[in-house]
């Protein structure tokens, strides 16, 4: 008898605890409210996540914005082409790298409300614009090409076109123009300069970048000027590069104009001792097969290539999904941003249990912000506070033998510049 009581004492409680756990498990889950400060995005169970993507793929620098994509798929790939369990959709503009295209691009991708974030652009100038409009829209944008100093930080501070939400992991071109004034300055003792840029936020700011150090050096610019997007006679600019005396032309150009400064340039005899050093965009393999044994003797300013295992790895796998060998090695720098993006709205949404997706407009840029020491494929990955994640690393290249091609160009480095 005092065993029966004993269990039945022990009884009533459990039997109270079951029915309260599954009254509990059968309730609704609270609906989700949004506390964003900039807004939410919820995706239903099922539904695939929408990503914008900015990217020049029409006219010269096409190979470049087809490399960022690239690197998007392949990091894509890495997560079959899903995150915390839905599919991802891409909504493709062209930018045109030009201002214009990159707000109107902009424009039609924040016009659809379930757009996640934005993965872009190429040219800066396209992303002067856009990341304005999208950090208004309260976006997050975050690129693998765009390196003008004008977009993220100049000196330690807030640059003009500087917009909260956009990253990047385009290592910032003011420590490009530092580099080339320390090869040219220090190490070849040239100290009379001539700077040709075309109005773009990337060249102009690039060709600032390298007066003021070249100039704090010591350095004389004997010639500052600009030509005009799709300019095609070159010798009146080149004729007061001769005059001016200048020991070197720094012209940080895209194609086709850095094309047509350089196939002009050679044409000039006067030209023949002046050293012709030009920025990363060049650092591509449509440019070399262009210009061929023309561009020997030659320097370019671009992002040190990295190396290592993970590299080879990103390489191999770049080959067989596309059949071919990369053409710039800018895949590698939008692989790290699309892996930073996606690892972020890994970080910042929030799931219901029935899959239903929740994301914080400004939990996605806080989680990015307080991005410190991620390995990528490029190296260690720190935002600052103005987007900068990629550590300030350029090397100086210089073409010695034309029938290398990229590689060779690549692995002829003459001078390495690193940021403290």
């Amino acid at each position: 008898m005092v065993i029966t009581r004993i269990v039945s004492f022990l009884a009533f409680p459990l039997a109270l605890f079951l029915t309260l756990s599954l009254n509990s498990c059968s309730q609704p889950e609270p609906p989700y409210q949004c506390t964003d400060s900039i807004g939410c995005v919820t995706v239903p169970p099922g539904e695939p996540i929408t990503l914008g993507v900015l990217q020049a793929l029409s006219g010269k620098v096409a190979p470049l914005g087809l490399a960022q994509i690239r690197g998007l798929e392949l990091a894509l790939d890495k997560r079959d082409n899903s995150i915390l369990g839905h599919p991802i959709v891409l909504h493709i503009e062209d930018t045109g790298c030009t201002q214009e295209g990159g707000a109107n691009s902009a424009l039609k991708i924040i016009a659809d409300p379930q757009t996640f974030a934005i993965f872009g652009s190429t040219c800066s100038g396209a992303a002067a614009t856009a990341s304005r409009a999208m950090s208004d829209a309260g976006l997050t944008m975050i690129s693998g090409n765009n390196s003008a100093p004008f977009l993220t930080s100049i000196a330690g501070k807030a640059a003009p076109n500087w917009q909260a939400g956009f990253f990047r992991t385009a290592p910032n071109e003011e420590n490009a123009g530092k580099a080339a004034a320390d090869y040219v300055f220090l190490q070849l003792g040239l100290q009379r300069a001539a700077t040709i840029h075309d109005n773009d936020i990337y060249t102009k700011g690039l060709a600032e970048s390298f007066k003021k150090a070249f100039t704090d050096l010591g350095g004389v610019i004997v010639l500052d000027t600009a030509i005009n997007k799709g300019e095609l006679e070159m010798e009146p600019v080149l004729t007061a590069v001769i005059n001016s005396g200048a020991q070197l032309l720094f012209f940080p150009l895209f194609q086709p104009e850095g094309n047509n400064i350089l196939l002009q340039a050679r044409k000039l005899p006067a030209l023949n001792d002046t050293l012709l050093i030009s920025g990363g965009a060049l650092i591509e393999k449509s440019f070399l097969d262009e210009v061929g044994d023309v561009a020997k003797g030659m320097c370019f300013v671009g992002p040190t290539n990295p190396k290592g295992d993970a590299v080879n790895q990103l390489a191999a796998a770049y080959e067989t999904k596309f059949k071919e060998q990369p053409t710039v090695n800018y895949y590698l720098s939008g692989y790290d941003a699309a892996t930073l993006l996606f690892r972020a709205i890994e970080q910042a949404a929030k799931t219901d249990r029935d899959g239903t997706l929740h994301l914080g407009r400004q939990a996605l840029r806080d989680a990015l912000y307080a991005t410190i020491d991620v390995n990528g494929v490029t190296g260690s990955l720190t935002c600052t506070q103005f987007g900068d994640c990629a550590q300030p690393a350029f090397d100086i290249l210089r073409l010695d033998d034309p029938s290398l091609g990229l590689e060779g160009l690549q692995d002829n480095r003459v001078f390495s510049y690193i940021s403290n």
